[in-house]
């Protein structure tokens, strides 16, 4: 094709748009990797079977405080973003602080993901109330 006739190719698909903070916590995840067995208190696991998303979280807890969490994601660039700002967010809080953090929580603290990505702050937020609710019910056993 000659220099003056080259053919202009536009993109006409969907285009995402993520936050210089997404694009961090993707490509720097922070608290990544499980903790050793003998620093977890509480564990879980959580998926979303729509887009094959999987989260699976790891707390330690010291005086009612998520003293260490550790996390691995299994998904798109939103789903690995929004689970490590997740574990900021968690870390060092009481244990009723961490059950009151939301989606939205993780959403605002990004500067805001994709409204079509917004479904992957959830996985987060699942795994640390499911943690949670873990700690609790291993304490309630004793």
């Amino acid at each position: 094709m000659d220099d003056d006739k080259k053919e202009i190719r536009q993109y006409t698909g969907p285009v995402l748009y993520y936050t210089d903070t997404v694009i961090d916590h993707f490509t720097n995840p922070r608290n990544v990797g499980a903790l050793a067995k003998d620093e977890t208190d509480a564990y879980s696991r959580i998926g979303d079977p729509g887009c094959g998303d999987e989260m699976e979280l790891w707390i330690s807890v010291k005086s009612d405080r998520i003293e260490k969490i550790g996390f691995k994601s299994y998904g798109c660039p939103g789903a690995i973003a929004t689970s490590s700002m997740l574990t900021v967010l968690a870390q060092g809080k009481t244990l009723a602080e961490a059950a009151a953090l939301s989606d939205d929580d993780v959403v605002n603290a990004l500067g805001g993901i994709p409204e079509n990505k917004q479904h992957c702050s959830l996985l987060g937020v699942q795994a640390l109330h499911a943690a949670l609710d873990n700690y609790t019910n291993k304490r309630k056993s004793f």
